[in-house]
Order: C-alpha cells, then sequence, then structure tokens
C-alpha cells in the first residue's frame, strides 16, 4: 500500500488494544472473589464483577474530567460496590484496591496475533505507547507479558498531566521524540478517547474494533484483528 513509507511513529494504546484488559481483570476480580469470601456479600460472582463494572466506569469518566483523584479513583470504585451491597468498609475497600493494582498487571492474556504484529512492527518503525491507565500497572504489564522491548516510550497520562482525548497527552507523545503529525498513527479500540482524540489533533488512526461495532465516524483505517496491520502498514 502506498502509506507504506508514510509513517516513522506509531503511537498504540495498550489496555484493550494489546493487553486483554476485559480477560484479565476478570481473572483478576475471580482470585479476589475467592480470598475475601465475597460470595457471602454479593452471593454471585456476576454480582460483583457487573456493579464493579458499572461503578468503575462512572468514576473514570469524573477522572477523566478531573473531577477526582486517582487515589480516591482507586479505593472508591470498589467501596461504592461494596455499599450497594449494603457493606460499609472502606477498609475491605482499600486492600481489595491494591490487591488489584498489585494482581491485574502480572495476567499476561494478549489479543490474538499482538506478538507476531509488533515483532514485525518494530523492525519498521519506531513504537510508542499512550496510556490513560496509572503508571505503576501500565509498567508493570509491558514487563510482565514481554511486551516493553518492542516499545522505545511509554507515554502515561500521569506524566503528560493530561488524558486522552485531550491534545496536551498527543501534544505530550509527539514532542518528546520529535515526531510530526504527518508521519505519525494512533491505534486503539477507544473510538471516543483514542480514535477521534487523535483525528482532532490531526493524526492518521487505527480504529481496532474486533466486536465490530457500528459507527458513522470517518477514520482512517479500521480493522478487527491486529494481523490486519501488516497489510496496512
Amino acid at each position: 500500500m502506498s502509506s507504506m513509507n508514510k509513517y516513522k511513529h506509531i503511537y498504540f494504546d495498550l489496555d484493550r488494544t494489546i493487553w486483554d484488559f476485559d480477560t484479565n481483570a476478570h481473572d483478576t476480580f475471580r482470585d479476589i472473589f475467592k480470598k475475601y469470601e465475597l460470595e457471602k456479600i454479593f452471593k454471585t460472582f456476576d454480582n460483583f464483577y457487573n456493579s464493579y463494572v458499572k461503578h468503575n466506569d462512572i468514576l473514570w469518566g469524573d477522572y477523566r474530567e478531573g473531577k477526582i483523584k486517582k487515589s480516591i479513583l482507586s479505593y472508591k470504585r470498589f467501596s461504592l460496590t461494596l455499599e450497594e451491597f449494603g457493606v460499609n468498609d472502606e477498609e475491605l475497600a482499600k486492600k481489595i484496591a491494591l490487591d488489584y493494582i498489585t494482581i491485574s498487571p502480572t495476567k499476561k492474556q494478549l489479543f490474538p496475533f499482538a506478538h507476531d504484529t509488533l515483532e514485525y512492527l518494530h523492525k519498521k518503525y519506531k513504537l510508542y505507547i499512550i496510556t490513560n491507565g496509572f503508571n505503576e500497572v501500565q509498567f508493570t504489564k509491558l514487563k510482565t507479558s514481554n511486551l516493553d522491548k518492542y516499545f522505545l516510550k511509554v507515554f502515561t497520562s500521569e506524566d503528560a498531566g493530561a488524558q486522552k482525548p485531550n491534545p496536551i497527552i498527543f501534544q505530550h507523545a509527539l514532542k518528546n521524540v520529535n515526531a510530526n503529525k504527518k508521519d505519525s498513527i494512533m491505534i486503539g479500540d477507544d473510538l471516543q478517547v483514542d480514535i477521534l482524540g487523535a483525528k482532532d489533533f490531526g493524526l492518521d488512526q487505527v480504529f481496532f474494533n474486533p466486536e465490530n461495532l457500528k459507527h458513522s465516524e470517518n477514520i482512517t483505517h479500521e480493522i478487527n484483528s491486529l494481523k490486519e496491520l501488516q497489510e496496512i502498514l
């Protein structure tokens, strides 16, 4: 394809793009559910998990908009989950919160063809990560999953002082490695945060859409499998 030599710098999102966040989180919560005998509170694992996901999504929205601090988000998603089932126990919430960020980054499930594709790309391009995830967790994930060897730099929202889709984080990631917008491309799974964030900033984008979510946005490329990157790039 003609775009092949156009790019020099490739920016990847990490969670739900390379690292299979949902599978790894689910496994982690199974471990936690067992450790704290949470069936006594929630009856079923699904009650616990679904309640957590609901509160976590709302709080992450607040965190992205700068309404709450990371330290509050970390445990409050668990204290609200417990409270929904009649338990007011901030101590337990904090223990679970610590276990979650300790255990989850040690899980290793990646999306299919992650290693093959990164192996192929990192010989031809400079690869980086841009993530909204917490520093201590993201670096552990990359190391544990043996992904760190592919990426020259990891740009986190904590270091940039802004979250995707804010242009500040994209600006930070390009400036740091002397990249130009025209020779850079962003790959991610979140249409609003990764793809439209990059597009608004002026970057080409690849929307990783394994679940074939319907949308009407005009984007540069769309893929269902990471393998397809070898055809585009």
